[in-house]
């Protein structure tokens, strides 16, 4: 175990050495005692661990992001939440080497930082590289849940003293003690606006985004990080303009090593984080306060009552639309049966105008974006459907993903806005744009152009389209003409928001199952309307199960009951009523 004099947030790599020295000498009875670290944790990491979820350090480490890019010494323990938006390969470098008698680790940095000896004994190891980026459309209050130390507020606080002492020791390389890794800082002290750099430049792999960081995984099994995922990143930052461009002629054996995949993103415009723990995020996460409750159903139904309500002053009224509302943010997408997803519920709203989206659609919109962690309003014209860089493509020149808007975590929400649209001409790209839309509302399937070869990637968004009539370009699960009675003014405390956002990620994480005596009855039921009604489809009835199902849930109940389909079909009875 590290000792106490270990800094874990300050001096990272201070502890990632003793570790792997103390482990070195315990395995020093064999020729080559670091040849079974390959791919492979010594202890370090089970050291940081402890540190963060069991000690109470997480809080303690900075989150990294735009606003404190400049308040973060290079070489310190920092945390990142974003999206996976490229995945770069892998990349070797030289993760260990013996310096005289004693063996030494490269891990969790880009550079050695002793000389290496020409030549050594030397392993090359391996780690996974993956291009990460804010979350798009992360709304502000996610970033409540976990803040982390106000660095701003530390730094205002330090006396002129201890800012000189901090600009020596960012300066200084060597470090106080010992065991500490020797390792130049870069301009820790500058001033904040001077620090940051102009991140990404003008980066077209990244339209809108003004940040991102390059992440390095270790000792993790292939595919455990795929594309689009949403995470937390914990480990060693570095920031260096001095490693843009190492020189032609230097003998620095690392950086011979390491491949030239991230070229186009220098470390003096792109971040760096060699990542020590890592773990994906839900919804749940995202929430500031965290009740430890069991979602008995006593407790759902009443937050349910709650929402719900809300929901129909936010919709003029309309208890119709609310419930439909609620089921469909209530919706995911549970399993595929070949090209048939289960659990998605899209809903189109049809009567809007551009007057009636002014009040209405600006308070729904409003409240999507205090209920969901990722949302994002898309005003649909001819004019954005002809310009708007929907797919994600692959640039192989640089061998890069240039992101697309529909480049989505699972869970995001999106809201089209047809009133819009008016009489014109499509172009090329606007019919390509059309089909990705569709083939996105009909399969929860997005089409990746990797120039060569054209790939769907599976995906599970949440999609809401208010428009006049029913939508020609986005067909919709669920048709719903809105009718609202009343202009109500609407306002939620901050209680009762946190308290949705909580009952929406539990509902939707809830499992669902029901006796095959239910499904029976409910599979009788829907023969028999077949039979009176000719029209009726598989499409139509797998609906109708997956309106009973989310119901069920929204009750905080497990397994589906004749009493929630009961409820689903009168739902569906009224929305017929109302569509004649």
């Amino acid at each position: 175990m590290v000792g106490p004099q270990y800094d874990l947030v300050g001096n990272p790599l201070g502890a990632v050495r003793a570790t792997f020295e103390r482990a070195a000498a315990a395995e020093s009875g064999g020729r080559d005692p670091v040849a079974a670290f390959r791919s492979k944790d010594w202890g370090a990491s089970e050291v940081f661990r402890s540190f963060l979820f069991e000690q109470g350090g997480l809080d303690k480490v900075p989150l990294l992001d735009a606003s404190n890019l400049g308040l973060i010494k290079p070489n310190t323990l920092v945390r990142f939440r974003g999206m996976v938006q490229d995945m770069l390969g892998n990349e070797f470098y030289a993760g260990a080497f013996k310096d005289g008698s004693t063996w030494r680790t490269n891990k969790f940095t880009d550079f050695s930082p002793f000389a290496m000896p020409h030549p050594c004994d030397s392993h090359l190891w391996e780690r996974h590289l993956f291009h990460c980026v804010p979350v798009p459309g992360q709304n502000s209050w996610t970033l409540e849940s976990s803040p982390g130390p106000d660095l701003r507020q530390m730094a205002n606080c330090l006396t002129p003293e201890q800012r000189e002492k901090r600009k020596r020791d960012g300066d200084d390389v060597a470090m106080d003690k010992e065991d500490d890794v020797q390792i130049p800082s870069s301009s820790a002290e500058m001033p904040a606006s001077e620090n940051v750099p102009q991140m990404n430049g003008n980066d077209h792999h990244i339209p809108g985004s003004s940040f991102s960081c390059l992440v390095k995984i270790y000792d993790m099994p292939e595919s455990q990080v795929k594309l689009n995922d949403v995470a937390e990143f914990i480990g060693v930052y570095t920031f260096d303009p001095e490693l843009a461009a190492p020189n032609d002629n230097s003998d620095d054996i690392m950086f011979d090593l390491i491949e030239d995949v991230t070229a186009q993103l220098p470390p003096s415009k792109v971040p760096r984080l060699h990542c020590l723990v890592w773990r994906k995020l839900s919804s749940v996460d995202f929430l500031a306060k965290h009740p430890a409750v069991e979602p008995l159903p006593s407790l759902l139904k009443g937050i349910r009552q709650s929402l719900l309500s809300h929901l129909t002053l936010v919709l003029g009224k309309d208890d119709l639309a609310a419930n439909c509302l609620l089921l469909h943010l209530l919706s995911r997408l549970r399993t595929r049966v070949d090209v048939v997803t289960v659990g998605r519920l899209s809903l189109n709203f049809t009567g809007f105008n551009r007057e009636s989206v002014s009040i209405f659609g600006k308070q729904l919109n409003t409240l999507i974006q205090g209920l969901m962690p990722y949302s994002q309003a898309i005003p649909l014209s001819i004019e954005y459907l002809n310009t708007a860089t929907l797919q994600p493509r692959k640039d192989n020149k640089s061998g890069r993903l240039v992101t697309g808007v529909l480049q989505l975590p699972q869970g995001a929400h999106l809201t089209f806005d047809e009133t819009l649209l008016q009489s014109g001409s499509l172009a090329s790209k606007g019919v390509e744009n059309t089909v990705l839309l569709k083939n996105l509302m009909e399969s929860q399937m997005v089409e990746y152009d990797f120039e060569y070869y054209k790939l769907e990637m599976a995906t599970d968004v949440q999609l809401l389209t208010l428009s006049e009539g029913k939508s020609n370009i986005l067909p919709s699960d669920l048709v719903v003409p809105f009718r609202p009675s009343t202009v109500s003014a609407v306002n939620a405390t901050s209680e009762e928001l946190e308290s949705w956002r909580w009952y929406l990620a539990t509902v939707r994480s809830l499992p669902q199952s029901s006796e095959p005596e239910i499904y029976q009855t409910i599979q009788d039921e829907m023969v028999s309307a077949m039979r009176n009604d000719r029209s009726l489809g598989c499409t139509e009835l797998s609906r109708w199960l997956t309106m009973a199902q989310i119901t069920a849930s929204s009750f905080g109940e497990k397994s589906l009951s004749l009493e929630h389909w009961q409820m689903a079909k009168e739902l569906e009875r009224l929305r017929k009523e109302r569509m004649q």
